[in-house]
């Protein structure tokens, strides 16, 4: 079995495909091409891939919808997209819908290596020794290996991005953590912004981890200031 790890690029731009396939390739990635959103959602339970390099606009369903499926069929690799537009509502959605990381055509090839291998190796240190596995917020049992809130109801899988949170917030239990806080060290958000990004996800991993989302007694806001995880 191979040790490359693996990258499918979803682009149709003949002449950056070309690019981008020749770069991987020389850097010891096994890459696989295809052209359309729904090529994509096809062939991505068979390839794999460790990471996915998604471009925003394509051919018949978009690059949003595509990460928005992806995220719904329960993968959590890495997705960094690739989009034309340096518009900041296009970057918030992404990353609202499940995206990791976004790079802005024309963008070198230095720093592309760089966000990929960064995704990565966060990615493969995931799961290492030494991080917190398991979570227990009154009736609730989070087991972050398996990624598995487990509920008197009902057991309900999380996202990486869920797992991320949980874990950075735990480490700082009882401790107010702000939004810019958890942008830069969860998502790696290179500067401040005033998005609804952590407000969103925070909202839906309440509705898994709390019994009653609408009076959390663990995930808690700090009017003005961020969240805090509360543990005794």
């Amino acid at each position: 079995m191979s040790s490359k790890k693996k990258i499918m690029i979803v682009e149709d731009e003949p002449s950056l495909v070309f690019t981008l396939k020749d770069t991987l390739e020389s850097e010891g990635y096994d890459v696989a091409i295809v052209e359309t959103g729904t090529d994509a959602l096809e062939q991505v339970a068979d390839f794999t891939p460790d990471l996915m390099l998604l471009d925003i606009m394509l051919p018949g369903m978009s690059g949003f919808e595509v990460c928005k499926q992806i995220r719904e069929m329960k993968f959590n690799f890495p997705i960094i997209m690739l989009t034309a537009r340096d518009q900041e509502i296009d970057k918030v959605t992404g990353l609202n819908i499940g995206a990791d990381d976004y790079i802005t055509k024309p963008f070198g090839v230095k720093e592309l290596l760089a966000r990929i291998q960064a995704r990565l190796r966060r990615t493969t240190s995931f799961n290492k020794p030494g991080l917190i596995d398991v979570v227990n917020l009154g009736e609730v049992r989070l087991e972050l290996n398996s990624s598995k809130a487990i509920r008197p109801d009902k057991t309900i899988d999380l996202t990486t991005r869920e797992v991320e949170l949980i874990r950075f917030l735990v480490a700082n239990a009882n401790e107010p953590v702000t939004r810019d806080t958890l942008l830069e060290h969860v998502w790696r958000y290179e500067y401040s912004t005033n998005t609804r990004t952590v407000d969103v996800h925070i909202s839906k991993l309440r509705t898994k981890i709390e019994m009653n989302p609408d009076d959390p007694r663990y995930l808690v806001t700090l009017h003005g200031v961020g969240y805090m995880i509360k543990m005794s």
